[in-house]
């Protein structure tokens, strides 16, 4: 662990020196204590990093064998053998997360991704050598164990040990058992001691990649074929963000990661891969907060001669199958709240909704500018529809508890998506929002290449250089030429939906490495 040299650090009291001097003298001396102790195991002819251990089974399968145990007559449990049990032979590796001595008897937990089991280390039973190694372990040190699964006298299931096998010394001392890991920019930049020592944090990263697995089996399950699509791209589209610029010096050209997946999926959609999809990174140059992280996990999902009522059908089974593949309840607590997951989710319209929140109907325009105004937004110049959708994101969103599809935007905004065929001012286009969370995105697809090309002119207009459809994409106008199927398109920001199935707060605790400020 970084360790505090606090005397160098600016601005501290005399007193603060002296506390920071005190734990760095505190922090060197663990750490010596931890080095002799290295030597001690090379000394017993132990490699102190350990190797290959084989045949060792995952702790929560040991804990799964307890009914194995077998209880016979009382007898003499003064040296903890409990001679009156029987049980299996088990094999059990961990971290050390909790040590307690006894005179010639040491209790410890160990810890895997799967569960803690306690550790029962007699002198009489292990015998000397193993004994003498047992002297060297420190928490948070790695150990492999044989023995029998019994339960002690308080009944605490427990590996009796037989033979202990070293694995590997942590030489840094762990954060105190009762202070923790806190401080939640130190849980995010190491967030290997957070999984290790924060409750809940490894079983989080564990739903996570469950969540991930269920909704490519959901696709599966429907036929999508999963695609990897370029991060470098030659014209940053798909979405109104601004991109992470880069140079390639081989072709000498400047080239912007990825903000979208779009286009290059529609594209594949032109060539014959009617039902398709890639789940990756995406990245946009634009703010921190506790729902947007620079760099996020994006889903984006494309069915030929579907739209977006399929799109619909399609995010509830994703969402229902996630929540089930991860064994919890369709009602699920999220902060001091609880989201109702049972299908099928809301369906209401953008005015409607508009009308309900903002208190303005959706076709006055002079009342919309007047609100939009109040609320502190300058509306010179500005299409109406632009406006609308500013105060929609201001008085609307937050107040959408959900999950709720919001249908039917207006086209202008919405240069992407086919128009509805009874009245072209809207747009066949959907968000499901919960807890005032935006989770999902999907239209009924543009396919006529023509008011393609006029929609994405109309939209360069007054752009900025740098902004991301500041370019035409010429090449996606000309896929669209070939004749791209009628299709229903989606997109499902990953990292909010982890947020929401394990009640997280911040985008930040279900990224694992989250973009954080350099230190120092």
């Amino acid at each position: 662990m970084t360790k505090e040299n606090g005397p160098e650090k600016a601005g501290l009291t005399e007193k603060q020196k002296k506390i920071a001097e005190k734990k760095a003298r505190g922090a060197a001396k663990l750490e010596a204590d931890r080095r002799e102790k290295l030597k001690k195991i090379e000394e017993l002819g132990h490699d102190p990093w350990g190797g290959r251990f084989d045949n060792h089974l995952p702790i929560g399968e040991i804990r799964s064998r307890e009914g194995e145990i077998v209880v016979g007559p009382v007898g003499d449990c003064e040296t903890g053998k409990a001679p009156q049990q029987t049980g299996p032979k088990v094999r059990a590796a961990g971290r050390i997360v909790l040590r307690r001595k006894k005179g010639k008897l040491i209790f410890m937990d160990i810890r895997d991704w799967t569960g803690t089991i306690q550790l029962f280390i007699g002198k009489i039973q292990v015998g000397e050598e193993n004994w003498e190694l047992a002297q060297c372990l420190d928490l948070a040190d790695i150990v492999g164990v044989d023995g029998e699964l019994r339960r002690t006298q308080t009944g605490e299931l427990t590996i009796f040990v037989e033979q202990l096998h070293f694995l590997c010394k942590s030489i840094e001392t762990p954060p105190d058992k009762h202070k923790g890991l806190h401080d939640p920019e130190l849980r995010q930049r190491m967030r290997y001691l957070d999984l290790i020592h924060t409750e809940g944090s490894l079983e989080r990263a564990l739903r996570r990649s469950k969540i991930v697995q269920s909704v490519r089996n959901s696709l599966a399950e429907e036929c999508f074929v999963e695609v990897e699509g370029p991060t470098l791209h030659t014209v940053a589209g798909g979405a109104a963000a601004k991109p992470f610029a880069t140079h390639h010096n081989a072709l000498d050209i400047d080239l912007n990661l990825r903000i979208a997946l779009e286009l290059h999926l529609k594209r594949l959609l032109v060539g014959g891969i009617e039902r398709v999809y890639e789940l990756g990174r995406v990245y946009r140059n634009e703010g921190i907060s506790p729902r947007h992280n620079p760099e996020f996990t994006m889903l984006e999902v494309y069915q030929a001669y579907g739209d977006y009522r399929s799109m619909m059908d399609l995010t509830e089974k994703i969402i229902v199958d996630a929540i089930e593949a991860t064994g919890q309840p369709l009602k699920l607590p999220w902060n001091d709240t609880v989201i109702d997951f049972t299908p099928p989710f809301a369906r209401k319209t953008y005015d409607e909704l508009f009308e309900e929140y903002a208190g303005v109907s959706p076709d006055d325009e002079a009342g919309i500018r007047a609100l939009a105004e109040k609320i502190g937004f300058n509306t010179a110049g500005k299409h109406i529809d632009v406006v609308k959708n500013e105060v929609f994101e201001e008085k609307v969103e937050d107040a959408l508890v959900g999950p709720v599809f919001v249908c039917d935007y207006p086209a202008s905004i919405c240069p992407l998506t086919k128009r509805k065929k009874d009245n072209p001012a809207i747009a066949e286009r959907f968000e499901l929002f919960i807890q005032g969370m935006e989770l999902a995105n999907a239209y009924t697809e543009l396919n006529d290449p023509d008011l393609q090309e006029e929609l994405f002119a109309k939209q360069l207009e007054g752009q900025a250089e740098e902004d991301s459809m500041a370019k035409m994409d010429n090449d996606f106008v000309l896929a669209l030429r070939h004749g791209m199927p009628p299709a229903g398109g989606l997109g499902i920001g990953i990292d909010r939906l982890v947020m929401l199935l394990t009640d997280s707060a911040t985008i930040r605790d279900i990224i694992l490495f989250p973009l954080l400020r350099p230190e120092g």
